[in-house]
């Protein structure tokens, strides 16, 4: 006899189940093939940042408690919000609580900042051309900080930003550090300590994928990223899919 919930098996390629099933496992595909690529980035950006650290010493001032650097919005890639949102699921799965803490904290953030968002305010997405963005919400803490510990609930996870910011990093503008870091050193001292940033055409051919699949372009901001899931995200994590499927009624068993 077949009932609700027995597995049936999906021969058709006709059949509705077999086509949902089929673009389900793409979808599995495409974003588990996003994970693992962006996983090797991650291991490359923090094997660089590590070096960076190692030659800066005593000038990098870095440590956990130190948060000026989560204090104030800013850009992150939808790279970085595929991978925030990850992150938050497996700390669900660890952790409910702080997870739960972590979506209050970006859901009052939201609030706070939705009104003067410059942006797309519905989606998330940020413009970061427009005028306002320069002096926008500099005083908002990250919603992954957690207040009490001063340490990022969602470490592992971080953005990119996040995972080089303190030592010194060459951009358009020259050479950058944090303000808190290489007080007093002199240039040769900060260059000597300078970050290979040789993973930006990976970063950047990872982030186009995920732009396409999120279906939005550009970038965001944490607290959008963490609650403003994409039009049609399944949330599927690497993993086998099973599809329980109501046989129709026969009318007899």
């Amino acid at each position: 006899m077949k009932g609700p919930g027995v597995k049936t098996k999906i021969t058709s390629p006709d059949d509705d189940n077999f086509i949902f099933l089929k673009a389900l496992r793409l979808l599995n595909y495409a974003e588990t093939m996003l994970t693992a690529d962006d996983r090797q980035l991650v291991q490359i950006v923090d094997a660089a940042a590590a070096d960076a650290a190692r030659r800066s010493g005593d000038w990098l001032k870095c440590r956990p408690g130190c948060t000026q650097c989560c204090i104030g919005v800013f850009a992150i890639t939808q790279l970085d919000a595929v991978r925030l949102r990850a992150g938050l699921a497996e700390l669900e799965r660890g952790d409910a609580a702080r997870a739960a803490a972590v979506r209050e904290r970006a859901r009052q953030s939201i609030n706070r900042l939705r009104m003067d968002f410059p942006g797309n305010a519905e989606t998330g997405e940020l413009d970061e051309e427009h005028p306002a963005f320069a002096d926008f919400a500099n005083d908002e803490p990250c919603p992954v900080l957690d207040p009490a510990t001063g340490t990022c609930d969602l470490y592992a996870a971080r953005p990119m930003t996040c995972r080089i910011f303190g030592p010194p990093i060459r951009s358009q503008d020259g050479i950058g550090v944090c303000e808190l870091c290489f007080d007093g050193a002199s240039e040769t001292e900060i260059l000597a300590a300078e970050l290979c940033t040789n993973w930006t055409d990976i970063e950047d051919s990872l982030n186009t994928q995920a732009e396409k699949q999120a279906g939005r372009s550009g970038g965001t901001i944490v607290a959008f990223a963490l609650l403003t899931e994409p039009p049609g995200h399944l949330s599927i994590r690497p993993r086998e899919v099973t599809v329980n499927i109501a046989a129709p009624s026969s009318g007899h068993t």
